[in-house]
């Protein structure tokens, strides 16, 4: 059974989080605009239940003396736990994870969606990138969501049939399993399959992220049937949601493997919906569909290895450009969230987001990245950059400020060999698409709103969209998703990453920080509240309690303008061998994990 268990379900008590600041900085637990501050930002999607990170009780890591499995949604959590217990690896555990989400985080959790998979096995040099991220169908066109007139048409890739690119999650995981894993399949489809047919008791979390997509369910009778009561009423704390079909598809799964989604009745059934709803889908598309296996970033921070999601993401080019950035500088001595630590890194998030400009998938376009992953050109931004005023984000040359969606989930497993694996996955928007996969019980995504609908032409920020993001046949659409993997020594230590859309590379930057610069434990990390700067819009999101009022002061006098913001993200992290990052930390047992309690519902598990 598992040796520890840490989640929250009940609203925390304001406590002091003073204990974060370890004599090298300090929080605020007065939040710097008093309690409208959420309000004065725009309605964030992902905050469907929120929790301020400065509202947080204390809480440990916790501990597992053969592993640790966690995510946003405990029995996924518990899943992955109890396939460590039974003699499973860090492969197996992922793979049940990942299929249980499906089921207990429907909103996210997909078999309809596709993602990003960073592994690290025993033994090994270097990790493995699993791309199993959507791809656009064969009948995809640049001008797709364009109108007669050359104009978006708003709504046609978010919702409905269009929006539905070809699913990657089930050809993903299939093949995690066959090259990682060592329990039979069904045996780590039993935990999702059971859940599904059983069903599982609501709790507060699983509620809120229901409730995101109340009338999408009333306008669909599956769904209708499935995620609201017989009155059409809400689902509430304390009913069961069973769903029957989509444990008919996952036994179909564990039968089959990949061929019963790709080639089987699944694919089949998709097809049918798609065709009669003015879809794109064809057989074909999901016959051809294969993850891809790419090299994985890798860059260095104060002696350790980061490995992270090489493009399509543009989150791990974020990432390791930033730390390399913030590498020239004594960030501890600087201190955590005082005014000269967080102006350098503001900067560097502002200069990273620029430079993502043109990066999409490499099977298209050639990408820029060893060029910004080259320690000389961070020590040009550094030789470049004030110390005592903000820099305009309109001298900076023109990028795309992602509009990619929030809405997605992480899950993290270390096993007792310190085999390592980070997973982000996703439906794109909350429960995608919208639409239901016909009788399979499946959400689709709507991933064919992250791709450019009209390159050239101004977002929402007045930004022009990226040709090398424009929509063709086959592609994969840029992405912010940024599984992490570090490594001392050739031993993974630490796995972190994020949903968060464009958020997530800051995301991940403030949970490494934390833990190797300001001696964090791996909650304490996560907990930590953040901020966020993306080059376009210039202004600085905040949430409550990132910076003092003293220090708000001081960095607003050098033209930095900061926003507030609800709380955002859900890294899921762990670490190994300690709770702290120490130099005895070398990846062995035992193992500590850190869930993000702003939002209900998610666990650290150990085994």
């Amino acid at each position: 059974m598992p040796a520890s268990v840490q989640r929250s379900f009940l609203p925390p008590r304001l406590v002091v989080m003073a204990m974060l600041c370890m004599g090298v900085g300090s929080i605020t637990t007065q939040p710097l605009w008093a309690a409208a501050a959420p309000a004065a930002s725009a309605p964030d999607p992902l905050a469907f239940s929120t929790t301020q990170p400065d509202q947080l009780p204390p809480l440990a890591p916790a501990r597992g003396a053969h592993g640790m499995a966690v995510s946003a949604q405990r029995l996924a959590s518990q899943a992955g736990a109890d396939i460590l217990a039974q003699g499973g690896n860090a492969a197996d555990a992922a793979v049940a994870m990942g299929y249980a989400l499906a089921v207990v985080y429907p909103a996210a959790g997909n078999l309809g969606g596709g993602g990003f998979m960073l592994l690290r096995a025993p033994g090994k040099q270097q990790s493995v990138f699993l791309d199993f991220r959507e791809k656009a169908p064969a009948a995809a066109s640049a001008t797709m969501f364009l109108d007669e007139h050359g104009n978006v048409i708003p709504g046609q890739s978010v919702t409905g049939w269009k929006a539905v690119a070809i699913p990657g999650t089930v050809a993903g995981l299939e093949d995690v399993h066959r090259r990682w894993g060592k329990l039979p399949r069904q045996a780590v489809l039993a935990p999702a399959i059971r859940l599904a047919r059983e069903g599982f008791v609501l709790e507060t979390g699983d509620v809120a992220l229901l409730n995101t997509s109340t009338e999408a369910f009333r306008k669909d009778p599956a769904a209708r049937a499935i995620f609201l009561r017989p009155d059409g009423t809400p689902l509430q704390v304390g009913d069961k949601l069973v769903q029957k079909d989509l444990a008919r598809s996952l036994e179909q799964i564990a039968r089959h493997g990949a061929d019963a989604f790709y080639k089987g009745p699944i694919a089949h059934a998709i097809v049918k919906a798609s065709r009669k709803n003015g879809g794109i889908l064809t057989l074909a598309d999901f016959a051809h569909y294969a993850p891809r296996e790419l090299p994985p970033l890798t860059c260095y921070y104060r002696g350790l290895e980061v490995e992270t999601a090489p493009p399509p993401s543009a989150g791990g080019v974020a990432l390791c450009e930033m730390l390399n950035i913030l590498g020239g500088y004594n960030m501890h001595a600087l201190g955590l969230h005082t005014a000269p630590a967080l102006q350098r890194e503001i900067e560097a998030m502002r200069h990273a987001y620029s430079d993502r400009r043109d990066l999409g998938d490499p099977a298209f376009v050639t990408n820029p990245t060893q060029h910004l992953l080259d320690p000389a050109y961070a020590a040009e931004i550094r030789a470049h950059l004030p110390t005592d005023h903000a820099v305009s984000s309109t001298s900076l040359k023109a990028g795309e400020a992602s509009a990619e969606k929030p809405e997605t989930t992480q899950f993290s497993v270390m096993d007792k060999d310190g085999f390592a694996i980070s997973t982000t996955y996703t439906l794109n928007g909350w429960f995608g698409a919208k639409v239901l996969g016909g009788n399979t019980g499946i959400f689709m995504n709507d991933e064919m709103d992250d791709f450019s609908s009209k390159p050239g032409a101004p977002n929402m920020f007045g930004i022009p969209g990226s040709t090398a993001n424009a929509i063709a046949p086959g592609k994969t659409p840029l992405s912010s998703m940024t599984p992490t993997i570090l490594s001392r020594n050739g031993q993974p230590i630490m796995v972190i990453g994020s949903p968060g859309g464009s958020r997530i590379p800051t995301i991940v930057l403030s949970v490494i920080l934390g833990v190797v610069d300001y001696g964090l434990d791996i909650q304490q990390a996560i907990d930590l509240p953040r901020l966020h700067e993306q080059w376009m819009p210039d202004a600085v999101e905040i949430e409550s309690g990132a910076i003092t009022p003293k220090v708000a002061r001081t960095l607003e006098h050098e033209h930095y303008h900061f926003v507030p913001h609800a709380p955002w993200g859900i890294p899921e992290g762990i670490l190994a061998g300690s709770p702290r990052l120490t130099d005895q930390t070398t990846g062995t047992s035992p193992y500590f994990g850190g869930y993000d309690r702003r939002h209900p519902g998610g666990a650290a598990i150990g085994e």
